[in-house]
């Protein structure tokens, strides 16, 4: 008997804590379903600047661009350099391009999603050459002349971005920009 009644206060105690412990998960999910609500709020409610998004775009399509060629590259290339030099800007820019449509989703901008028409022509174009001359094609054109343009557009974006998470991603792009830009010029050496 005496089993018995300290076995039915066992079961009370436990049942009263675990409804206290379930409305305690209950409150907390709430809560922290009510602050992921307010953040994603402020995310896609601040709208970003002209230029923010101008920005942001600029840097998805030039990631984009430089992938694309720089996979054409691998196969195509003759030198192993030239290889080595493409699957860098595959690695690079690849990181950078997933860093970039990480930050347009939280602030709601629609990235592009495939190289330009100046660069689709000058794929084509690649895609004619072979050996020294694919490897001189390429590395002046991806190579070079693209990081001069993509620095001069990353400076020039720079000075009006407004919104701290683009310009934190501007300022981390220059420097890669700047490396491959030198590595493009020692190997047309």
């Amino acid at each position: 008997m005496q089993k018995s009644q300290t076995l039915k206060k066992l079961l009370a105690v436990s049942a009263v804590a675990a409804m206290f412990i379930s409305v305690g998960v209950q409150a907390q999910t709430q809560t922290s379903t009510m602050q992921s609500d307010a953040t994603g709020q402020t995310a896609s409610n601040t709208k970003l600047s002209a230029g923010d998004e101008k920005a942001l775009k600029d840097m998805a399509q030039a990631n984009i661009n430089e992938i694309a060629a720089a996979k054409i590259a691998l196969t195509k290339a003759q030198s192993s350099e030239v290889k080595a030099f493409a699957q860098k800007m595959v690695d690079d820019h690849g990181a950078a391009l997933t860093k970039v449509q990480t930050t347009a989703q939280q602030k709601g901008v629609t990235l592009p999603t495939e190289p330009d028409a100046m660069h689709k022509t000058m794929a084509a174009q690649l895609e004619k050459q072979s050996g020294d001359a694919f490897d001189k094609m390429y590395m002046e054109n991806a190579g070079t002349k693209d990081h001069e343009m993509v620095l001069a557009k990353l400076k020039s974006d720079a000075s009006m971005i407004k919104d701290a998470d683009v310009k934190a991603l501007a300022d981390a792009h220059t420097p890669v920009v700047e490396q491959h830009l030198k590595s493009a010029q020692q190997i047309n050496k």
